[in-house]
């Protein structure tokens, strides 16, 4: 995973800085972590599965 990620707040995030979740684009996958621990894990899924997905919530 590269070091140097943008990170962005999910739109659907919880407000007053709870229940956050950011994305990132890390090459040809999206990375997810927990905002309240930047310095935590991170979830990286293929741009498709990503994709997949989003879809899924729309509908």
């Amino acid at each position: 995973m590269p070091q140097a990620l943008t990170w962005r707040k999910s739109s659907h995030s919880g407000g007053a800085n709870t229940d956050c979740v950011e994305i990132a684009q890390a090459g040809r996958s999206v990375a997810v972590r927990d905002s309240k621990n930047p310095t935590g894990p991170v979830i990286a899924f293929p741009l498709v599965k990503w994709q997949a997905f989003l879809d899924a919530r729309r509908a």
